[in-house]
């Protein structure tokens, strides 16, 4: 994925590391009760020192996702979990994640995305897994269409807030960075599909909801919708190489989604749940946001 890197001295390489192992995990790619690969490996493949690396564990541990034993390595003791009662999906594949979800919704000529979520931190990387198949010609969409509800005022919302010093900005600032970081990275990502004329129609828009989302929704292909609730927890938050504060948070990436389909049965669960969020996202966009941006 793209992100912005600062070199190690500025002390943001290992929150990089952190975020793309916590993706990886999230989304089953390193499956529950398996070792995640040697401190070595990994500073390897993410051009980095064993203590950046270590430092970027050392946060995986606090938030509940791995734990690790002295010369038996880390291994994973949370992902995604999606729940879906369609057996579609339960036929199709033998662990139900966003990854494959996403990669389906983009094997389709007509890609369409509606999303409400707090960063866009997981989205960001599994747009840029899907544009690295569009460049090598695994995949071809003629269009791809997403729009993004984020909320609007950070330094509104009731988290992230420390519980020692409730009033730590720095908790906000990284909030703010982190989703500035992922809306340039989707900006930038999809518009070079379209100026490479690698997918003809791309159109990219976000929005800003004046409220605190307590869920995330994402409405694929205008069939199937993946929804799932905000965990408000009290966690360890890295807030750089040398300090993490205990903030009350909430739990997006880990959390437990729920995935409808729209099944051509107007009076099925599936179908009402999807017409039901499909609904609402419209007259949020259109009644509650105010336009931030269009590409």
């Amino acid at each position: 994925m793209t992100v912005e890197r600062k070199d190690e001295t500025g002390g943001h390489e290992f929150l990089r590391v952190a975020e793309e192992l916590r993706a990886r995990m999230a989304d089953g790619f390193y499956p529950v009760d398996t070792l995640l690969p040697s401190q070595t490996t990994l500073a390897k493949e993410f051009g980095v020192s064993r203590d950046t690396v270590q430092r970027a564990l050392r946060a995986l541990r606090g938030e509940g996702w791995i734990q690790s034993r002295q010369g038996k390595g880390s291994w994973v003791v949370r992902n995604q979990r999606i729940q879906s009662s369609t057996p579609r999906a339960s036929r199709s594949r033998r662990q139900l994640t966003l990854g494959p979800l996403i990669a389906e919704a983009f094997e389709q000529s007509d890609v369409t995305l509606d999303i409400y979520t707090l960063t866009s931190e997981s989205l960001d990387t599994h747009i840029h897994l899907q544009a690295e198949r569009i460049r090598a010609g695994i995949i071809a969409p003629q269009r791809i269409a997403l729009r993004l509800i984020l909320p609007s005022a950070i330094d509104a919302l009731p988290y992230p807030r420390g519980v020692e010093r409730r009033d730590d900005e720095r908790l906000r600032e990284r909030l703010r960075g982190i989703a500035e970081t992922h809306i340039t990275s989707l900006d930038k990502v999809l518009g070079e599909l379209h100026r490479e004329k690698l997918v003809p129609s791309v159109s990219y828009e976000f929005r800003h909801a004046p409220f605190a989302p307590t869920f995330k929704l994402y409405v694929i292909n205008g069939s199937e919708v993946l929804h799932g609730p905000y965990i408000p927890l009290v966690r360890p938050v890295m807030l750089d190489v040398h300090e993490e504060v205990r903030a009350v948070d909430v739990l997006g990436l880990g959390a437990t989604l729920t995935h409808h389909v729209r099944d051509g049965r107007t009076d099925s669960p599936g179908s009402t749940f999807v017409d039901g969020m499909t609904a609402w996202f419209e007259a949020v966009w259109e009644l509650l946001t105010d336009e931030s941006a269009a590409v």
